[in-house]
Protein backbone atom coordinates (compact mmCIF):
# COMPACT_ATOMS: atom_id res chain seq x y z
CA UNK A 1 0.00 0.00 0.00
CA UNK A 2 1.34 3.45 -0.91
CA UNK A 3 2.55 5.69 1.94
CA UNK A 4 1.70 8.80 -0.09
CA UNK A 5 -1.11 10.89 1.44
CA UNK A 6 -4.46 10.41 -0.23
CA UNK A 7 -6.35 13.51 -1.39
CA UNK A 8 -9.29 14.61 0.73
CA UNK A 9 -12.67 14.06 -0.93
CA UNK A 10 -15.14 16.94 -0.64
CA UNK A 11 -18.86 16.11 -0.31
CA UNK A 12 -21.08 18.65 -2.07
CA UNK A 13 -24.79 19.09 -2.75
CA UNK A 14 -26.00 20.13 -6.21
CA UNK A 15 -26.83 22.64 -7.45
CA UNK A 16 -23.88 24.71 -6.23
CA UNK A 17 -24.12 28.41 -5.63
CA UNK A 18 -21.63 30.54 -7.61
CA UNK A 19 -19.82 31.15 -4.30
CA UNK A 20 -19.52 27.41 -3.65
CA UNK A 21 -18.21 26.89 -7.18
CA UNK A 22 -15.58 29.59 -6.67
CA UNK A 23 -14.48 27.99 -3.40
CA UNK A 24 -13.32 24.85 -5.22
CA UNK A 25 -9.75 24.44 -6.45
CA UNK A 26 -8.27 22.71 -9.46
CA UNK A 27 -7.71 19.04 -8.63
CA UNK A 28 -10.27 18.81 -5.81
CA UNK A 29 -11.90 15.38 -5.66
CA UNK A 30 -15.62 15.50 -5.02
CA UNK A 31 -18.60 13.28 -4.22
CA UNK A 32 -21.93 14.74 -5.27
CA UNK A 33 -25.42 14.63 -3.76
CA UNK A 34 -28.48 16.50 -4.99
CA UNK A 35 -29.98 16.97 -8.42
CA UNK A 36 -28.46 17.21 -11.89
CA UNK A 37 -29.83 17.43 -15.42
CA UNK A 38 -28.08 15.29 -18.04
CA UNK A 39 -28.09 14.70 -21.79
CA UNK A 40 -25.68 13.28 -24.35
CA UNK A 41 -27.39 14.90 -27.33
CA UNK A 42 -26.11 17.63 -29.61
CA UNK A 43 -29.67 18.31 -30.79
CA UNK A 44 -30.71 18.72 -27.15
CA UNK A 45 -28.23 21.51 -26.55
CA UNK A 46 -29.21 23.15 -29.82
CA UNK A 47 -32.82 23.14 -28.57
CA UNK A 48 -31.73 24.72 -25.28
CA UNK A 49 -30.11 27.58 -27.21
CA UNK A 50 -33.18 27.98 -29.42
CA UNK A 51 -35.35 28.24 -26.30
CA UNK A 52 -33.01 30.78 -24.72
CA UNK A 53 -33.01 32.90 -27.86
CA UNK A 54 -36.78 32.73 -28.38
CA UNK A 55 -37.76 33.11 -24.73
CA UNK A 56 -39.60 29.78 -24.74
CA UNK A 57 -39.79 27.73 -21.55
CA UNK A 58 -37.55 24.69 -21.19
CA UNK A 59 -39.18 21.41 -20.11
CA UNK A 60 -38.04 22.18 -16.54
CA UNK A 61 -36.04 24.87 -14.81
CA UNK A 62 -32.30 24.76 -15.49
CA UNK A 63 -31.40 28.21 -14.19
CA UNK A 64 -28.41 28.02 -11.84
CA UNK A 65 -28.40 24.23 -12.06
CA UNK A 66 -25.87 21.45 -12.71
CA UNK A 67 -25.72 20.05 -16.25
CA UNK A 68 -23.72 16.94 -17.20
CA UNK A 69 -22.79 15.60 -20.62
CA UNK A 70 -23.98 12.10 -19.87
CA UNK A 71 -26.13 9.46 -21.48
CA UNK A 72 -28.53 7.40 -19.40
CA UNK A 73 -30.99 4.53 -19.51
CA UNK A 74 -33.62 3.55 -16.94
CA UNK A 75 -36.16 0.92 -16.02
CA UNK A 76 -39.40 1.38 -14.09
CA UNK A 77 -39.75 -0.41 -10.76
CA UNK A 78 -42.54 0.22 -8.24
CA UNK A 79 -43.36 3.60 -9.73
CA UNK A 80 -39.75 4.83 -9.82
CA UNK A 81 -37.33 5.13 -12.71
CA UNK A 82 -34.10 3.43 -11.66
CA UNK A 83 -30.86 3.64 -13.64
CA UNK A 84 -29.60 0.76 -15.75
CA UNK A 85 -26.57 2.94 -16.45
CA UNK A 86 -25.26 6.45 -16.80
CA UNK A 87 -22.24 7.08 -18.99
CA UNK A 88 -20.40 10.40 -19.49
CA UNK A 89 -19.67 11.61 -23.01
CA UNK A 90 -16.95 13.92 -24.36
CA UNK A 91 -17.66 17.53 -23.48
CA UNK A 92 -15.48 19.10 -26.18
CA UNK A 93 -18.09 17.97 -28.72
CA UNK A 94 -20.25 20.80 -27.40
CA UNK A 95 -17.63 23.57 -27.20
CA UNK A 96 -19.42 25.74 -29.76
CA UNK A 97 -22.68 25.64 -27.77
CA UNK A 98 -21.70 25.58 -24.12
CA UNK A 99 -20.58 29.22 -23.64
CA UNK A 100 -24.09 30.38 -24.61
CA UNK A 101 -25.72 27.73 -22.40
CA UNK A 102 -23.49 28.45 -19.39
CA UNK A 103 -24.20 32.17 -19.59
CA UNK A 104 -27.86 31.87 -20.54
CA UNK A 105 -28.71 29.45 -17.73
CA UNK A 106 -26.15 30.62 -15.19
CA UNK A 107 -24.93 27.04 -14.77
CA UNK A 108 -22.76 26.54 -11.69
CA UNK A 109 -21.37 23.13 -12.63
CA UNK A 110 -20.87 21.12 -15.80
CA UNK A 111 -19.57 17.57 -16.01
CA UNK A 112 -18.37 15.05 -18.56
CA UNK A 113 -15.18 13.67 -20.12
CA UNK A 114 -12.30 15.42 -21.80
CA UNK A 115 -12.75 19.00 -20.58
CA UNK A 116 -13.91 22.06 -22.52
CA UNK A 117 -12.23 24.74 -24.60
CA UNK A 118 -11.03 28.28 -23.76
CA UNK A 119 -14.31 30.04 -24.61
CA UNK A 120 -16.16 27.70 -22.24
CA UNK A 121 -13.55 28.34 -19.54
CA UNK A 122 -14.06 32.09 -19.99
CA UNK A 123 -17.84 31.73 -19.60
CA UNK A 124 -17.39 29.57 -16.49
CA UNK A 125 -15.10 32.14 -14.89
CA UNK A 126 -17.62 34.88 -15.64
CA UNK A 127 -20.60 33.02 -14.15
CA UNK A 128 -19.00 31.07 -11.29
CA UNK A 129 -19.06 27.52 -12.68
CA UNK A 130 -16.78 24.49 -12.38
CA UNK A 131 -16.20 21.47 -14.61
CA UNK A 132 -16.30 18.03 -13.02
CA UNK A 133 -14.23 15.49 -14.94
CA UNK A 134 -15.54 11.93 -14.82
CA UNK A 135 -13.33 8.89 -15.43
CA UNK A 136 -13.87 7.13 -18.73
CA UNK A 137 -14.90 3.49 -18.46
CA UNK A 138 -16.31 4.01 -14.95
CA UNK A 139 -20.00 3.73 -15.80
CA UNK A 140 -20.72 1.07 -13.11
CA UNK A 141 -19.08 3.21 -10.41
CA UNK A 142 -20.94 6.36 -11.48
CA UNK A 143 -24.26 4.52 -11.82
CA UNK A 144 -23.98 3.42 -8.18
CA UNK A 145 -24.19 7.10 -7.24
CA UNK A 146 -27.53 7.65 -9.00
CA UNK A 147 -30.67 7.17 -6.89
CA UNK A 148 -33.42 7.64 -9.47
CA UNK A 149 -34.59 9.62 -12.49
CA UNK A 150 -37.06 12.29 -11.43
CA UNK A 151 -38.34 13.55 -14.79
CA UNK A 152 -37.55 13.86 -18.48
CA UNK A 153 -38.15 16.45 -21.17
CA UNK A 154 -38.23 16.39 -24.97
CA UNK A 155 -39.36 12.78 -24.97
CA UNK A 156 -39.57 12.74 -28.76
CA UNK A 157 -35.79 12.19 -28.67
CA UNK A 158 -34.07 8.87 -27.95
CA UNK A 159 -33.60 8.25 -24.24
CA UNK A 160 -29.91 9.20 -24.12
CA UNK A 161 -30.63 12.57 -25.78
CA UNK A 162 -33.61 13.65 -23.66
CA UNK A 163 -33.18 16.10 -20.85
CA UNK A 164 -33.24 13.91 -17.75
CA UNK A 165 -33.17 15.10 -14.14
CA UNK A 166 -31.59 12.73 -11.61
CA UNK A 167 -31.22 12.46 -7.85
CA UNK A 168 -27.63 11.71 -6.85
CA UNK A 169 -26.12 10.25 -3.68
CA UNK A 170 -22.32 10.06 -3.33
CA UNK A 171 -21.89 10.28 -7.12
CA UNK A 172 -18.23 10.02 -8.11
CA UNK A 173 -15.58 10.67 -7.13
CA UNK A 174 -15.19 13.33 -9.81
CA UNK A 175 -12.37 15.85 -10.18
CA UNK A 176 -12.51 19.63 -10.50
CA UNK A 177 -10.67 19.83 -13.81
CA UNK A 178 -11.69 23.41 -14.64
CA UNK A 179 -12.22 25.77 -11.73
CA UNK A 180 -14.28 28.96 -11.60
CA UNK A 181 -11.15 31.15 -11.79
CA UNK A 182 -10.10 30.27 -15.33
CA UNK A 183 -7.71 27.43 -14.48
CA UNK A 184 -7.92 24.28 -16.60
CA UNK A 185 -6.03 21.01 -16.23
CA UNK A 186 -6.56 20.40 -19.92
CA UNK A 187 -5.06 23.70 -21.04
CA UNK A 188 -2.16 23.15 -18.64
CA UNK A 189 -1.46 19.72 -20.14
CA UNK A 190 -1.72 21.10 -23.68
CA UNK A 191 0.76 23.86 -22.84
CA UNK A 192 3.19 21.40 -21.25
CA UNK A 193 2.98 19.19 -24.36
CA UNK A 194 3.55 22.22 -26.63
CA UNK A 195 6.59 23.25 -24.56
CA UNK A 196 8.11 19.77 -24.89
CA UNK A 197 7.41 19.39 -28.62
CA UNK A 198 10.46 21.34 -29.98
CA UNK A 199 12.83 19.21 -27.89
CA UNK A 200 11.16 16.00 -29.02
CA UNK A 201 11.38 17.05 -32.68
CA UNK A 202 15.04 17.97 -32.23
CA UNK A 203 15.79 14.57 -30.71
CA UNK A 204 13.98 12.82 -33.58
CA UNK A 205 15.92 14.86 -36.17
CA UNK A 206 19.20 14.01 -34.47
CA UNK A 207 18.26 10.31 -34.36
CA UNK A 208 17.53 10.30 -38.13
CA UNK A 209 20.97 11.73 -38.87
CA UNK A 210 22.80 8.95 -37.04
Amino acid sequence: MSDEPQPDIVHLNLPLSPEEARSLSLGDMVLLDGEVTVSAGMITQERIIEALESGEDLPFDLQGQAFFHMGSNCREENGKWLPNYVNPTTSTRFDALMPTIIRGLGLTSVGGKGGMGPQCVEAMQEIGCVYFSMPGGASPLLTNGVVERLETGWDDLIEQFRLARYQLKSFGPVTVAIDAHGNSMFQKLQQEAADKLPGILQELAAARQK
